[in-house]
């Protein structure tokens, strides 16, 4: 009994014995071919990536490429099909305003004979790479966004060579802090009787500004950032397009509208409590705005807050200050004006809670046309309104 588990135990020493320089060969082998393989990998890694880093350095700065038709951003060929056509032509381009970029013209349309007034937004011709980038940025953001009937169309572009534009589709009458000013003073008894100007136009109007305003915020999370009567275009029929978007390409550039010279271009008087102090803006600052231009409409245009000085908005904003309840102002559409302009943004509502109640009290606003004897003296307006002459 004793030899036989003596026998077991020399035969198990000697197994292990055995392996012992077996083990010293294989797992140095093993190491050595695993550190091997992850360092071939590196290199492959870095070989095959850097040509891709390259090309994307490989980025003309000079505006001479697009004279040569050459491309300046990757996002030309994403507005290839923006690209003005050949067979199109633009004709008794008239000289508006300067705008940011470079002018702001009027123009003809000629496609196939037919004639389509625009809006041609303009970058001036001494432009370097980077102005022209930012204007390539700008095509690309309306390409985006111009997909809804209360959102301002891009038609053209031309960004593949100077001059350099964009073609928008003109809306006639425009400017909708314009039309209703060409409401007063006896200009609304010889308006069309299609365009007369009730508070139950109002609730229209606002409608369709709350439903651009939605889309921009729910298909793209954009802020508006700028929303007043001026921002909007007003067309035949009551049609209303959400425009003015300046303000909310450079805050989608910047991620904040108060950076810079865009957040100072927004009067205080239409800035919710929130950006009067600086804090971050959200969409709910926006439908403070909403208000004050629910009070724009049915006062035919008149500056809110009318008995302050634009000096007095941020401590009386601070105090929880209240749009007063205008003449010819419904209860309902006042109610909606408070329930916007809530100190608190948590307390307003979203833009599809507004519409739910503008399609719920329309049936109580008065159809009788909105009128006042009072004109408009613009630089007075400005004064009051705080706004820069």
């Amino acid at each position: 009994m004793d030899v036989q588990v003596a026998c077991n135990i020399s035969s198990l020493n000697c197994d292990e014995e055995g392996s012992g320089p077996l083990a010293l060969i294989i797992i140095p082998s093993l190491l050595a071919l695993g550190t091997l393989i992850v360092v071939t990998v590196i290199i492959w890694s870095f070989l095959t990536k850097k040509p891709a880093v390259q090309r994307t350095l490989v980025v003309p700065q000079h505006s001479n490429a697009l004279q040569t038709g050459h491309s300046l951003t990757p996002g030309h060929d994403a507005l290839s099909l923006w690209e003005m056509p050949t067979h199109c032509n633009l004709e008794e381009v008239e000289f508006v305003k300067n705008g940011f970029y470079g002018p702001t013209c009027k123009g003809q349309l000629k496609r196939e004979g037919v004639a389509t007034s625009v809006v041609v937004k303009t970058l001036k011709g001494n432009s370097n790479s980077q102005e022209a980038n930012v204007f390539v940025e700008l095509a690309l953001f309306h390409t985006a966004i111009c997909k809804h009937d209360n959102v301002v169309r891009m038609l053209y572009c031309q960004t593949r060579r100077f001059p350099m534009y964009l073609l928008f589709e003109a809306i006639t009458p425009g400017n909708l802090l314009h039309f209703l000013w060409s409401l007063r003073g006896g200009a609304s008894e010889t308006c069309d009787q299609q365009q007369a100007f009730s508070e139950r136009s109002v609730y229209l109007v606002a409608k369709q500004v709350a439903s651009g305003l939605d889309y921009l915020l729910s298909e793209h999370r954009l802020v508006h950032g700028n929303v007043a009567a001026r921002s909007m275009l007003i067309g035949s029929g009551l049609s209303v397009k959400v425009s003015g978007l300046a303000v909310a390409f450079k805050a989608r550039q910047a991620g904040t509208v108060e950076k810079g010279e865009w957040g100072a271009k927004v009067p205080l008087k239409w800035k919710a409590p929130e950006r009067l102090m600086r804090l971050p803006m959200t969409a709910r600052s926006d439908v403070w705005s909403f208000g004050v231009l629910l009070y724009e409409l049915i006062t035919l245009g008149e500056p809110p807050f009318p008995e302050l000085d634009p000096s007095e908005m941020f401590p009386k904003a601070l105090a929880n200050y209240k749009l007063k309840r205008p003449e010819n102002c419904g209860g309902a559409l006042h109610d909606l004006m408070k329930y916007c302009c809530m100190w608190n943004f948590k307390d307003r509502p979203a833009y599809s809670d507004i519409i739910k109640l503008l399609d719920s009290y329309i049936h109580l606003a008065d159809a009788k046309p909105l009128h006042t004897d009072q004109s408009v003296d613009v630089c007075e307006y400005k004064r009051r309104a705080g706004l820069s002459p």
